[in-house]
């Protein structure tokens, strides 16, 4: 759905912007059912804006945004721990619907666990983000054929990315439980607004430890990791799927 780059990076500015014109009043609409964590969803629509080929504010994507922060933590619920987010997430989606968006983005990776069972309520596509990142490695040059994950417990337990990673022969490397307890308490404190040299520290030791464990590149697979971890300090390159769904919206959304 989206032309990989010539390398598994998904970080950066746009190289080029070549202007197409004012956005017609019938053009397609992104829909972001965010709030899932705020600061994440604000980076997401910044990095729609990025990834934008305009010169001017009316060659920009029509975007709704619906940001709930009071979703059920996704985590809980799929350990058991908590209630199920989906009444949440049907509704906003359903909001989004109404408002006229005709693509949603789900800039969580945890949440996607739960997108199977919010295609039963809404008729508009969710453009999945963790195929997204599957499609831009299988499609690198040359291909990227073993991955390592930083996310949550709820989307390392779950399988979500390991899942989509294989179907594309893409195998996939998960921290160690010590490793991974390091990790999920780094995202907590990123949610909570620390995202000091210690998070980054701590992520960017597990990052190079799976790069060490055969990893040719990292994802960082929940979307406040690049909130604190850049390319810059890993030893591999770093995949931001925030970054990668924004350029398939945009691609998905372009003026025909």
């Amino acid at each position: 759905m989206i032309a990989p780059e010539r390398t598994p990076h998904a970080t950066g500015p746009v190289a080029a912007r070549v202007p197409t014109g004012p956005v017609a009043p019938d053009a397609p609409v992104i829909g972001i059912l965010g709030g899932m964590g705020p600061a994440a969803t604000a980076d997401f629509y910044a990095k729609l804006v990025d990834a934008t080929p305009a010169v001017r504010d009316q060659e920009h994507r029509r975007v709704v945004i619906w940001s709930d922060p009071t979703v059920p933590d996704r985590t809980e619920s799929l350990q058991g721990r908590g209630p199920d987010p989906l009444p949440w997430l049907r509704a906003g989606a359903e909001k989004l619907q109404e408002a006229g968006a005709t693509h949603i983005a789900i800039p969580c990776s945890t949440a996607h666990a739960f997108v199977p069972e919010l295609l039963r309520y809404v008729d508009v596509p969710v453009v999945h983000m963790i195929d997204e990142v599957a499609r831009h490695l299988a499609g690198a040059a040359p291909p990227v054929r073993c991955a390592g994950l930083l996310a949550t417990d709820g989307t390392v337990g779950t399988g979500l990315y390991q899942d989509w990673l294989h179907r594309r022969g893409v195998e996939v490397i998960v921290p160690d439980a010590r490793d991974q307890q390091a990790v999920m308490t780094a995202i907590l404190s990123i949610k909570a607004g620390r995202r000091g040299a210690t998070e980054t520290a701590v992520l960017a030791a597990v990052a190079d430890r799976l790069a060490r464990a055969g990893a040719e590149a990292v994802v960082a697979g929940c979307t406040e990791i690049p909130l604190c971890l850049a390319t810059t300090d890993v030893t591999v390159p770093l995949l931001d799927p925030a970054r990668i769904l924004a350029r398939a919206m945009v691609a998905l959304t372009a003026p025909i």
